[in-house]
């Protein structure tokens, strides 16, 4: 079942998630819902806060980054089955070289900025099994990772940039907060 989508200015955006154990009811059905209303979105990612839940799970799949011509081979072949639940994760690491990169998010659509990131991170997670799990990530796949680990941590991608862009932001902000914008999926706007 697709979700609506949480708009910018939901505070459910802004709070830090809870961890969840194995007893959470209906996780495989909320996960199955995030995968649907994703891809129904053309995103690459979704976190729970997204879809109205404050607890420390997202998904990823960043297969149609595979496609980008942009990218060297070798990192298109790792991005075309990178796909991902992470619960409960812990970013252990990250590198001191940071890179940019242009960034959009479901949560506040048509808005997309150059966003500065570390290039590698290490993170602990459980997978959909509640299986422990340790990943080094480069690239993309760690800016995806990031971004949506910035969800759990109720950081969104507009809160890195400059105090400059963000002035020059604040209108289309303000409208997407009051639901004054168009897009091809359910959003809900916080009244």
């Amino acid at each position: 079942m697709k979700l609506p989508i949480l708009a910018y200015g939901n505070p459910v955006l802004k709070s830090k998630c809870k961890e969840i154990d194995s007893d959470y009811k209906d996780l495989n059905n909320l996960i199955n819902n995030m995968w649907e209303t994703m891809y129904s979105a053309s995103g690459v990612g979704l976190a729970a806060p997204q879809v109205g839940k404050s607890i420390r799970l997202f998904i990823v799949d960043a297969s149609p980054f595979a496609n980008d011509k942009e990218l060297d081979l070798n990192e298109r072949n790792k991005l075309k089955t990178f796909k991902k639940v992470f619960i409960n994760p812990k970013i252990t690491w990250s590198s001191a070289n940071l890179c940019s990169f242009n960034e959009g998010c479901l949560s506040i659509p048509d808005v997309r900025e150059d966003v500065m990131r570390e290039d590698q991170i290490e993170i602990e997670y459980q997978n959909e099994k509640f299986e422990n799990k340790i990943l080094k990530l480069s690239g993309l796949s760690a800016r995806v990772v990031q971004h949506e680990y910035d969800h759990i941590e109720g950081v969104l991608f507009t809160d890195k940039l400059s105090s400059f862009k963000k002035k020059l932001l604040s209108n289309k902000l303000r409208n997407i907060s009051m639901g004054k914008v168009k897009c091809d999926y359910s959003m809900e706007f916080f009244k």
